[in-house]
């Protein structure tokens, strides 16, 4: 889990950085709180990994709209075999969305290729109701990426070209908590 000063981590722009306090950890000293409305930007670790074993739980903090007919953005991500600069990139989807990509997808963008990699999973997404708790698993071993969303596996990309890469997560759009980031080297 990052320090509160974000040390050995990276605030990376996908558009500018948020001119606002985007992470910080609650009063507990335990949990990263992403306040990701109003930015779109990433957080990633400053070394480099290669095979292994992301955990990450989560969950999005419910949004009480003043408006009834307005619809929350629930999104977000977590990385693994990212470029620090974050043009090259392995996605697992953070989503509450009707349509992919929604949480339990992976997408891409990989060096050289102008099209997104988009990898869906083909039963509904195994996600628990926004305010709950949910474990990712994300295996990163040769050119495959396998992702588990609170113990099911919904998606496996087999043909990922970047070996090594950083892992983090990203601000966008909603508020999201998480309690546990370990990455288990293979």
């Amino acid at each position: 889990m990052p320090k509160a000063d974000l040390a050995g981590w990276r605030r990376v722009p996908i558009e500018p950085l948020a001119q606002k306090p985007v992470w910080t950890l609650a009063a507990d000293g335990k949990t990263l709180v992403i306040e990701g409305i109003g930015a779109k930007e990433m957080l990633l670790a400053e070394k480099e990994l290669g095979d292994g074993v992301f955990h990450v739980e989560w969950r999005f903090r419910k949004v009480n709209e003043p408006d009834p007919a307005a619809k929350p953005i629930y999104n977000g991500g977590v990385y693994v075999r990212t470029a620090l600069d974050g043009k090259a990139y392995v996605q697992a989807q953070v989503a509450h969305l009707e349509k992919p990509p929604t949480t339990g997808d992976v997408i891409a963008q990989v060096p050289g290729v102008k099209e997104r990699v988009n990898v869906f999973q083909k039963a509904p997404s195994p996600e628990h109701p926004i305010g709950e708790w949910n474990t990712y698993d994300i295996t990163a071993r040769d050119k495959t990426i396998e992702l588990v969303v609170n113990g099911k596996p919904t998606v496996t990309w087999t043909d990922c070209p970047m070996p090594r890469g950083h892992v983090g997560l990203q601000a966008e759009g909603a508020v999201v908590e998480v309690r546990a980031l370990r990455f288990r080297p293979l």
